[in-house]
């Protein structure tokens, strides 16, 4: 059962009724801020695209204080001071979101462990995210460092999304209800598009768009490799990710798989977009507007691809794929 054990009697009141306000079962606020959690590590995943494109990468030239002797921007600063600064401060913000997510589902930890162990992922990530972001500035923006900055937000996307999608569907279920070469097809759709991934990045690394700071005299170094090659084995793996996830939306029209079939139209649907913003860029001299979309498109379509994931158990829909979560049952009785 899903009930919160009693608390000493030596317990404040005020101990108490927080205790009996934190959710004891999944419900809107743990909703929200799952929800939550996933909008945020996207929104940073933007602004600090906005650091790279405006070259403020060194607005705040240095960490974890903003100068030497101030943890805030200053008007010396100027608009690549407010920039750096305002990216850095989100953080706060998803640092908030994440402690509240956390105590959103503490009290379920017993019974829902992959919701406390997501969220306490979550909240642990986000320290590592600054302290690399640290790095970056230290090292004065080193091309790898950034990159690494961005592989690690955008996992923590993928973890987010698995955060939404277990407390929309419950707990996972014991075993897949997919053939085994769809369970192959798939997995080998997500190592294909997480190599489309690492190989953008380093072609970004290798770019204008590498993470300059405002002093034309010392931009930020590149990984010196060629863009232009970069650019062409970018998108091999890009277009065999469309064509895999064609034949996953195929295979789940076949079969019947109603969840996989919606959550595969959905990732094409990004990767159709995605392949669009980047062949504009491309031809038209990578501005940086297109840039920053086809970064967040990036996000997007990691949810998307760990959504196809998740469905691979209970893909069908099916009454015991619907079956409520241990809490909800509880309810029900």
């Amino acid at each position: 059962m899903n009930q919160a054990s009693p608390l000493p009697q030596q317990a404040s009141p005020i101990a108490r009724a927080a205790r009996r306000w934190l959710p004891g079962s999944v419900d809107r606020r743990v909703r929200v801020l799952g929800w939550l959690s996933l909008l945020f590590q996207v929104v940073l995943v933007g602004t600090g695209g906005a650091v790279r494109l405006t070259a403020s990468g060194l607005g705040c030239p240095t960490w974890p204080r903003c100068t030497a002797d101030s943890f805030v921007t200053t008007p010396e600063l100027g608009i690549h001071g407010i920039i750096e600064f305002t990216n850095r401060m989100l953080t706060f913000v998803l640092v908030l979101v994440a402690i509240a997510a956390f105590l959103s589902v503490v009290r379920m930890r017993k019974e829902r462990r992959d919701l406390f162990w997501l969220s306490l992922s979550l909240g642990l990530g986000i320290p590592a995210q600054a302290i690399i972001g640290g790095i970056s500035v230290l090292t004065g923006l080193n091309p790898y460092v950034v990159g690494m900055h961005f592989v690690v937000s955008i996992s923590l996307v993928a973890i987010a999304t698995v955060f939404v999608y277990r407390i929309r569907f419950g707990e996972r279920p014991p075993a897949r209800t997919v053939p085994r070469w769809l369970t192959g097809l798939t997995f080998f759709t997500v190592v294909v598009a997480a190599i489309t991934v690492v190989v953008g990045v380093l072609t970004t690394g290798s770019g204008p768009h590498a993470g300059d700071n405002s002093d034309n005299k010392h931009l930020a170094p590149r990984n010196g490799l060629n863009p232009e090659i970069l650019q062409h084995v970018h998108s091999w793996p890009a277009y065999l990710t469309v064509a895999l996830t064609v034949a996953i939306l195929a295979s789940a029209i076949v079969l019947r798989l109603g969840r996989l079939r919606a959550a595969a139209i959905g990732l094409l649907a990004v990767e159709a977009v995605q392949v669009v913003v980047g062949v504009s860029q491309a031809r038209l001299g990578l501005p940086e507007l297109l840039v920053a979309i086809h970064m967040v498109l990036a996000c997007v379509l990691v949810a998307g691809i760990t959504t196809v994931v998740l469905t691979l158990r209970a893909a069908d829909g099916s009454p015991a794929a619907e079956s409520p979560a241990p809490q909800d049952r509880e309810l029900q009785r």
